[in-house]
């Protein structure tokens, strides 16, 4: 990894965090991959990112103080009420330091996020056998 460049893969940028931010990186990503075992893994924008059914589904960052995880921001409207005790904005959500992260949610939100991506691509699907038919 060069500092012009950053990590080229998610392992490289989880060992680049301090110890003890590691394990909370490794368990976002063991929690993304528990949900979506075939997900594509790449670091994106800087980022660990993970993408299943044509887009993405997670991506998290280590922050001065937290991580940042990015669902996107339909999953912020949808669990909305769930993540009140956390601060979000239009596409990611803030898990400080030293607070129990809430794994379970994770994986909620990021089953949200494969379920509406196959529904997408099931839609498009639909459009292109329609479109044959009308040729």
């Amino acid at each position: 990894m060069s500092e012009q460049t950053g990590p080229a893969t998610i392992d490289e940028y989880i060992s680049a965090q301090p110890p003890e931010i590691q394990s909370i990186l490794n368990e976002f990503r063991r929690t993304v991959l528990h949900t979506v075992p075939d997900a594509s893994e790449k670091i994106a924008w800087g980022m660990p990112s993970f993408s299943a059914f044509g887009s993405y589904v997670a991506q998290f960052a280590a922050h001065k103080n937290h991580i940042g995880f990015y669902p996107g921001p339909e999953a912020i409207v949808v669990f909305e009420k769930e993540l009140s005790s956390f601060k979000t904005s239009k596409g990611g959500i803030q898990f400080p330091y030293g607070k129990p992260v809430p794994y379970d949610l994770i994986e909620k939100i990021v089953q949200y996020n494969v379920d509406e991506n196959k529904k997408k691509m099931a839609e498009k699907e639909n459009l292109k056998k329609q479109n044959k038919k009308t040729k």
